[in-house]
């Protein structure tokens, strides 16, 4: 029998995600029935927004509430190493959201972004800029923000996976400016990414100050990732008919989120503002693909990367990428 290991929820987070809220469990694989479909996962890809079904009660009309001691949901890439479903084949390469174990069996009716029959470019890009956060940086700015030359862009959460994306792709003429948590990173994101300017959070001044003092003539599309307290700083520095892409909200997942005070000015300063998620726009998952493609090849776009090794890396990766030691896309190569 081959053995399965999965990392399970071993407590619910309390706050910010810990190592030690996982553990990793071994069993052994089932054997395969009629219509299912077995992968043997390559990488693991770590995403905040996950953290939101940790929580007891948190289910909804996306997924379940994850149960403490089952594996934990998540977006993994894999190959069909066996199948009994006439609708995949072995070899076939997927995206899926799958759980993060080494071994995945499936009836097929799990969200399944099948990948190209040749890769291209490194798996893992399919994880990240070429996978739902750089699609998702994709679909904010072509969909929603549509920078021109004219626009000052803001992006939040700007060093990580979708911001990272996203800051590159702004980069149409528009003055482009993330805001981000260190000094370190500021500067990371200008000298590799392209970014123009960076804001630091923990400055002395006010978010909302700290924005004003780098951005004076104020914003004209901002894509939040953080949501709480930087959306509301974010929304005092918006131009009148700005836009607004609302991709994630990582401040205020698994703890009491900080509801922006100030929504009124959305209606004074008539600016737009727009919630998305990336898996419903799953038609046009081979032309975003295919765009961001063209930005690797040409060398317009970079695809930086915090990547480990070994499933039982999984935990301290997925706590790194809350306490923001990850610069892009967090992945665990297993």
């Amino acid at each position: 029998m081959t053995q399965v290991k999965s990392v399970v929820l071993a407590r619910r987070p309390q706050g910010n995600p810990v190592a030690e809220d996982f553990q990793v469990n071994v069993s052994e694989l089932p054997p395969l029935r009629e219509g299912e479909l077995l992968c043997r996962n390559h990488f693991v890809s770590l995403d905040a927004g996950f953290r939101n079904w940790m929580n007891e009660g948190s289910g909804d009309a996306v997924l379940p509430a994850m149960e403490l001691g089952a594996p934990v949901i998540g977006l993994v890439l894999g190959e069909v190493i066996a199948s009994l479903n006439p609708l995949y084949a072995e070899g076939d390469m997927l995206m899926a959201r799958f759980a993060w174990q080494t071994h995945s069996i499936s009836d097929g009716n799990d969200f399944i972004a099948r990948l190209p029959t040749t890769l291209e470019f490194d798996p893992a890009a399919y994880m990240g800029v070429l996978g739902d956060t750089g699609m998702s940086a994709y679909f904010g700015m072509t969909d929603i923000l549509k920078p021109t030359a004219k626009d000052c862009v803001l992006i939040s959460g700007a060093g990580g996976a979708v911001g990272s994306i996203a800051g590159q792709l702004a980069k149409t003429g528009a003055r482009v400016v993330g805001l981000v948590g260190s000094e370190e990173k500021g500067q990371w994101i200008c000298d590799v990414l392209g970014y123009d300017a960076a804001v630091v959070r923990t400055g002395a001044d006010s978010l909302s100050e700290a924005i004003s003092k780098v951005c004076p003539e104020g914003v004209d599309a901002f894509f939040d990732n953080v949501g709480g307290a930087t959306l509301e700083a974010a929304i005092a520095n918006m131009n009148h008919r700005g836009r607004m892409a609302l991709c994630g909200a990582v401040s205020g997942y698994g703890v009491p989120a900080h509801g922006p005070n100030n929504l009124f000015e959305i209606v004074t300063k008539e600016i737009r503002a727009e919630g998305f998620m990336t898996h419903f726009r799953h038609d046009r998952y081979e032309e975003a693909r295919e765009a961001l493609s063209e930005g690797l090849r040409s060398g317009a776009l970079a695809s930086p990367e915090y990547r480990l090794k070994g499933i039982d890396q999984i935990g301290q990766a997925y706590a790194d990428l809350f306490a923001g030691r990850n610069f892009g896309k967090t992945v665990v190569e297993l």
